[in-house]
């Protein structure tokens, strides 16, 4: 096993430095665009490895190597001097910014991380790493994500089934991470957050204690980090969030919004959450507290503006729309069939209870395939008169085919509220 795990870690070298047989000189051309122009020094390591993971991935890297390669890659970056990258800001940029702040400029310095990344495939080509043993469990996901009838599709996600490779974690099981953004107002939030929370996350103390504060920091450091980004280029989104990390036994989600995750068990739906809306009362009462209101105009909007309560960005409706993430944590026994992750163009229009009855018929459809469930239920949800954009993850927690055997009807039962949550709520 160990032999075939090293061939094709060698394979997919070879084919890596057919393609990019010398490092990138200082005038060539990157193969992907970076996400920004400039960036901050907290910045880097998420820009990275976006890069590194989006050229890696595009020529069928396994996830374990892609992750593998993009640490590797970006902790020799880090490891040197950044210090010839710097911007100069002419007076007008230092006084609209933070004085403290620096930029770098993204180009050369993603540059220079593709060339260490080629540096690790060299070395690598030369000498492969053993890979990790695997799971004896195939852990299958399913995301299709449409624009729908919106102008602009400002909706992203990320799948990170190596999170602790990727991140450089060493203790504890494998995790892994899933999440969905639902932007608003400009792709730009979203576009930041699903490139920075995960690391975000990744650099808290508390992750291997207190899942619920760990998330809670990072999400509101992502919209701190944001907030210097938007008031430098003037950006004006926003953006909701669900994210679930998977470590071992336990399934943890933090969310911003009205972006939802549902667990589906032995057929039965198990609400994990209770989204953020302007119109729920804890919601309502907070905003009125600060000063604020919620106003009806065709949806409940926080003083008249944003349909959501919280998010990352609006921050020309900060504090009224809040940074402070909500988390809960549940134990998996093992019977679990799939977690479900949707912004609200999906779940505007179908209910949890219907989930499950859904993916079933697309599971039969298929004769047991679950690759193109996440596709069906979208139609669905544009069938039912969605007209925002729509992101359907549905991570398999055992193989879809098991599931066309669950006894009829029990898909059409009451969503439970799951008892073994422990609910770590921000406070407001």
């Amino acid at each position: 096993m160990g032999t075939t795990g090293q061939d094709e870690v060698r394979g997919f070298c070879a084919r890596f430095l057919e393609e990019f047989p010398n490092p990138l000189g200082e005038d060539d051309p990157l193969p992907l665009s970076p996400l920004s122009r400039k960036v901050t020094l907290p910045e880097v390591k998420g820009e990275s490895l976006d890069l590194g993971l989006r050229l890696l991935t595009a020529r069928n890297a396994s996830s374990w190597l892609s992750a593998a390669v993009c640490h590797a890659a970006v902790s020799e970056l880090l490891k040197g001097d950044l210090s010839p990258f710097h911007c100069t800001q002419d007076a007008e940029q230092a006084e609209e910014t933070e004085q403290e702040v620096v930029l770098l400029q993204s180009e050369p310095l993603q540059r220079l991380f593709l060339n260490k990344l080629r540096e690790v495939v060299v070395s690598w080509h030369k000498q492969p790493p053993e890979p990790p043993a695997r799971s004896s469990r195939f852990r299958l996901c399913s995301v299709h994500a449409i624009r729908n009838t919106r102008r602009k599709m400002e909706d992203r996600h990320v799948i990170l089934s190596d999170f602790n490779q990727l991140l450089g974690l060493q203790e504890g099981p494998g995790r892994e991470y899933y999440a969905v953004f639902d932007g608003h107002g400009g792709v730009d939030a979203a576009t930041y957050a699903a490139t920075h929370l995960h690391v975000i996350l990744s650099q808290q103390e508390a992750l291997s204690t207190d899942v619920a504060a760990a998330f809670k920091n990072a999400f509101t450091s992502t919209d701190d980090m944001f907030k210097i980004k938007a008031k430098r280029e003037r950006l004006r989104s926003g953006s909701t969030g669900v994210a679930v990390l998977l470590d071992g036994d336990w399934l943890h989600v933090s969310w911003l919004g009205d972006s939802q995750a549902l667990l589906v068990r032995q057929g039965d739906p198990v609400t994990l959450m209770d989204p953020h809306k302007p119109e729920r009362e804890d919601e309502k009462l907070r905003i009125e507290d600060l000063g604020g209101c919620i106003a009806f105009m065709g949806c409940w909007r926080v003083n008249g503006t944003y349909a959501v309560s919280r998010a990352i960005g609006d921050f020309d409706q900060k504090p009224y729309v809040s940074n402070a993430a909500d988390c809960s944590s549940t134990r998996l026994n093992g019977d679990e069939d799939y977690v479900l992750l949707a912004c609200d163009g999906f779940f505007d229009v179908v209910q949890p209870a219907d989930v499950p009855g859904l993916v079933l018929e697309a599971l039969r459809a298929s004769s047991g395939s679950g690759e193109e469930v996440a596709q069906s239920l979208v139609a669905q949800a544009k069938a039912a008169g969605s007209s925002d954009n729509i992101t359907v993850l549905v991570v398999f927690l055992r193989e879809p085919a098991q599931l066309l055997c669950q006894e009829p009807g029990r898909q059409s039962r009451k969503t439970e509220q799951e008892p073994d949550v422990s609910d770590a709520a921000a406070q407001n």
